[in-house]
Parts: structure tokens; C-alpha cells; sequence
């Protein structure tokens, strides 16, 4: 299980559940479900760790916790 905060939330125009990850930008996935969508954006954040490793990019560490003003 990822540390990383996500967003998952219904997407009308998607007819989908959509999960965002704003600390690894461009991270998301979505799913038919909130449990795929889930599933398939802790996938996704795995590749995504996968590639910048690959391209020697910094990965940011998890904050644990978001905020927002």
C-alpha cells in the first residue's frame, strides 16, 4: 500500500471513478469501481516510481498528509 495522499472521486464526463495523486505529477488511474480505481492507481504509482528511478528524476517523499488553503 502506497503512502502517498490520492484523490479518488465520480467522474460524470468519465462515467468512471478517477484517483489522482498531486505529489507525483501526472499520477492517476481510474477504475469502474472506487476499489479498482484504487487498485489500479497504487499500479500506476509503482510504475511511476519505476520510471523515474529510470530516468534519474527525483521522487518526491511521501507528506503523508495534504493541505490546502
Amino acid at each position: 500500500m502506497s503512502r502517498y495522499g490520492m484523490f479518488i472521486y465520480w467522474s460524470n464526463e468519465d462515467k468512471a471513478f478517477i484517483a489522482e495523486v498531486p505529489e507525483l505529477p501526472g499520477c492517476a488511474a481510474d477504475g469502474k469501481t472506487y476499489q479498482e480505481a484504487l487498485s489500479n492507481v497504487e499500479v500506476v504509482i509503482l510504475e511511476w516510481i519505476e520510471t523515474a528511478i529510470e530516468l534519474c528524476r527525483p521522487i518526491p517523499e511521501p507528506k503523508g498528509r495534504l493541505v490546502f488553503a
